[in-house]
């Protein structure tokens, strides 16, 4: 949520940003939120008015009772001020609703670094690291999409896709899953069950060695946390809603960790505060018919490890490029590919500030796919949750700021794998960070195996 007082007096920094936002029909909301406004604050130095002559006929009232003088026209008077109040303060309550209605569905002021585009076809490639495998067919796309700048090695045969790789190794039964549950679910199997785990630990133990706490956060919150951490058309787009209770599954560990502190003032010695949540995420994927079909790439269920950081305002932009770069450091160890995207505008979502995503290259896929989103937030949902810090007892608290990042999405972290990983003949070699948490250094094909889980 935004200061009302940026609204107040820099109207304009407002506007250009919903400009550069793409999000034109909503310029003539500041208009609306400057009038109310300006006739909310003339109300409420009326009300104020209106109390100090009533204080003021309270002391003239007890001077005539005690000289015997008539009082009738100044307790008439007084009586009109109280209805003439009344009628205010309903006044300035309405007014506030239609101020925070507002004020609570514009996005957050992006900053300066951020480009400015209409979509995510428009975002900004900045880093690229690791040795791309890349079929022979897919070769001119992917120097176009590593802008010449990644060393890969070409490949005469073409990797499978890894919705093939999965029945190949058995490591996963959608048909059933849908049986039992719909599209976008899948029962996870043999060894990829174990990959799975070893991810989530292999992230944890890293960012634990950074000092996050780790946490096992609620599965589900309340409607006040959500409405804090993301906008509204989340609810119908993305967040599952437990019927007849006030509870939401959670889309990523993101939402807890931030309501964690909601309505409290922490001490600034305490800043920042580093969480490294472990959960299920839930997803409704609304609005994504036709994308991703088939496989585990984008399902309604899913695994992750998310960083999460409360920080002073003048330290938030350090702590972005930490969070982006321990997440480059989990991928760089897996051993996977993959660019750094700066987000534009027209892709940002409304919570962020900035936000840069890691794109895994996807050797089935001959493609760039995110596995990786870290945003700041800035003080947009401190605000909303109204969540603050200061140093001292009588000091007035000042908002945090707080930022997120995936350290691993474990579905999307096994596409890689899957993808990248493979041999001709369907073998999957885990990257070596891995091989202490899963106890064997491949994958192999069903009817190569007798057993899960082998050396």
């Amino acid at each position: 949520m935004l200061d009302i007082k940026l609204i107040r007096e820099n109207p304009d920094i407002v506007r250009g940003d919903l400009i550069k936002r793409g999000e034109i029909e909503k310029l003539k909301w500041i208009d609306e939120i400057l009038e109310l406004d300006a006739r909310w604050r003339d109300n409420l130095k009326r009300i104020n008015a209106l109390r100090k002559e009533r204080n003021q006929l309270a002391v003239q009232i007890g001077k005539r009772k005690k000289a015997g003088e008539p009082i009738d026209d100044l307790l008439a008077r007084s009586n009109e001020i109280v209805k003439q109040i009344e009628e205010l303060e309903k006044e300035v309550e309405e007014l506030r609703k239609r101020i925070d209605y507002y004020l609570w569905r514009l996005p957050n002021i992006t900053h300066e670094s951020v480009p400015v585009g209409k979509d995510d076809t428009e975002n900004v490639p900045i880093r690229f690291w690791g040795k791309a495998r890349v079929w022979e067919g897919f070769l001119e796309s992917f120097k176009e999409g590593s802008l010449g700048k990644m060393e890969y090695e070409v490949l005469d045969w073409r990797p499978r896709l890894h919705v093939d790789m999965l029945e190949l190794l058995k490591g996963a039964d959608i048909e059933r899953a849908a049986k039992v549950s719909g599209a976008r679910f899948y029962y996870l199997m043999n060894e990829l069950v174990i990959l799975d785990l070893a991810l989530l630990r292999f992230a944890l133990d890293k960012l634990i060695e950074k000092g996050f706490v780790p946490v096992i956060p609620p599965y589900m919150v309340r409607r006040f946390v959500e409405e804090g951490v993301t906008s509204f058309g989340d609810f119908e787009d993305v967040i599952y809603k437990v019927e007849g209770e006030d509870l939401y599954l959670v889309p990523t560990a993101e939402h807890p960790l931030a309501g964690m502190h909601a309505n409290e003032i922490i001490e600034g010695k305490d800043l920042p505060l580093l969480y490294a949540g472990v959960s299920p995420c839930f997803r409704k994927e609304a609005g994504t018919a036709g994308k991703d079909t088939k496989g585990i790439f984008r399902v309604h269920q899913f695994h992750k490890v998310e960083q999460f950081v409360y920080a002073r305002p003048e330290e938030s932009w350090e702590w972005h490029e930490k969070l982006i770069a321990n997440a480059e450091e989990i991928f760089r160890e897996l051993e996977i590919p993959y660019r750094v995207v700066n987000i534009c505008t027209g892709d940002l979502g409304y919570v962020a500030a900035k936000k840069y995503d890691i794109e895994a290259w996807m050797a089935g896929q001959g493609k760039f796919r995110e596995v990786v989103s870290a945003s700041n937030c800035t003080e947009w949902q401190a605000r909303r949750l109204n969540i603050r810090y200061r140093d001292k007892t009588h000091e007035k608290p000042k908002f945090v700021h707080t930022l997120n990042s995936t350290a691993i999405a474990t579905s999307r972290a096994i596409v890689a794998i899957l993808e990248n990983f493979q041999t001709e003949e369907g073998v999957v070699k885990l990257p070596k960070a891995l091989w202490k948490y899963t106890g064997f250094k491949e994958i192999l094909p069903a009817h190569m195996k007798e057993k899960c889980c082998g050396e």
